[in-house]
């Protein structure tokens, strides 16, 4: 069976984090929702998504398809429900559509399917916030799904370790003189990560392969670093994508960082209303800010954004893609993509300049920023030019 995951109506609710990826590509957990949906399904996906980003993210299609939502996170009993679909039969959710099984050349509609009602709870990223707010949950059922059945990698006698059974150790981690606690909710060290001498860390926790925690770190589950990213200072229920760094002090609180983001030294994010009102974060569908519903929430930040050393970010905060924050003072709560500047104000961050940093800071990953890179970006700032001051 050839299986699909495509964006679906929350797309605009999920930017910034999907001008650059599909819905399926957003970690949330250990894992990206593809990744789970392929260690589920034990088969890889493709996607339906912005023609932008078809390029980069092609779909692939058979005589026989299963569309997915990929804004669902698969469950044990979703996944089974999934591979038992009969052609034109959809499962929904409420008003939502689940997955649904179509003929190619049938071209079958999703509101044509039979329905089928989602059995099971349903686990969905509808908003930015849903990122941080599903994590410890979601955490969980990654931990279970990779570990089970295996033996982690012993934990060094120089740690202090509270719940050592819920503490998971992949090939070639490291861990030394570090206090772990597991008592609240699993940790996880993938393939090559290291955490240093003085972190102190509360699961639930997840820190992906070749990520680090620097000297001292302090880390309040759920929070999870994503791959090759470095995280220090203070870190309370945040998720970082992948090759992002947060490298020194400063704290970093309900908040998501895109991939290839830097944080500078002492940046701060605020969590907190001081009078304790619910947080409104800038709404990209509406064009305006929209409550949240919360009353913890960070900073949300795209991809390839970057901030200079002592950045104060006050509570709900968004960044777009690719820009560039500095100087003193709190900069406005939204910050369109490729801007340059700070509470002072703001101008454009020309994409040829954009585009030398993205080119350096991936290499130094030796990943090349490639030409399909380069035209997602390039439609981003088209897309975005009506917030920025040109």
């Amino acid at each position: 069976m050839n299986y699909i995951l495509f964006d679906g109506a929350v797309r605009s609710q999920l930017l910034p984090f999907t001008f650059t990826r599909p819905v399926a590509d957003i970690r949330v957990g250990i894992l990206t929702i593809r990744e789970k949906w392929e260690k589920f399904l034990n088969t890889t996906t493709s996607t339906i998504t912005e023609d932008y980003l078809s390029e980069k993210w092609p779909m692939v299609e058979m005589e026989e398809n299963i569309i997915i939502n990929a804004a669902f996170l698969p469950t044990a009993e979703l996944v089974e429900q999934v591979k038992n679909l009969q052609p034109g039969e959809g499962i929904f959710h409420e008003e939502d559509v689940v997955a649904f099984h179509a003929y190619e050349e049938q071209e079958v509609d999703f509101q044509e399917c039979t329905n089928i009602e989602m059995e099971g709870k349903a686990i969905l990223v509808e908003h930015t916030w849903d990122i941080f707010k599903l994590n410890g949950e979601a955490i969980e059922a990654d931990f279970e799904l990779l570990t089970q059945d295996r033996e982690s990698g012993k934990i060094s006698s120089t740690n202090q370790v509270i719940a050592p059974e819920n503490i998971f150790l992949e090939e070639g981690a490291k861990v030394e003189c570090a206090i772990l606690n597991a008592s609240q909710g699993p940790i996880y060290i993938g393939a090559g990560a290291e955490i240093m001498e003085g972190s102190i860390v509360r699961g639930p926790f997840a820190l992906c392969e070749h990520a680090t925690l620097k000297l001292g770190a302090k880390i309040y589950g759920p929070t999870t670093v994503g791959p090759h990213s470095k995280v220090g200072g203070e870190v309370n229920n945040s998720v970082i994508f992948g090759y992002s760094n947060k490298g020194h002090d400063g704290f970093l609180g309900n908040s998501v960082l895109g991939e290839w983001c830097n944080l500078g030294a002492d940046t701060n994010t605020s969590n907190l209303k001081n009078n304790y009102a619910e947080v409104r974060l800038w709404d990209y569908a509406s064009e305006k800010f929209a409550p949240t519903g919360l009353q913890f929430c960070g900073l949300m930040m795209g991809d390839h954004s970057k901030c200079g050393i002592n950045t104060m970010f006050n509570t709900g905060t968004v960044v777009g893609v690719s820009a560039n924050i500095f100087g003193a003072g709190f900069p406005r709560n939204f910050i369109p993509s490729f801007s340059w500047g700070g509470s002072g104000g703001t101008t454009t961050y020309k994409t040829d300049k954009a585009f030398e940093v993205a080119e350096k800071v991936m290499g130094r990953r030796d990943i090349e920023f490639s030409e399909e890179d380069k035209a997602i970006l390039e439609k981003v700032f088209e897309d975005t030019r009506k917030f920025r001051r040109e």
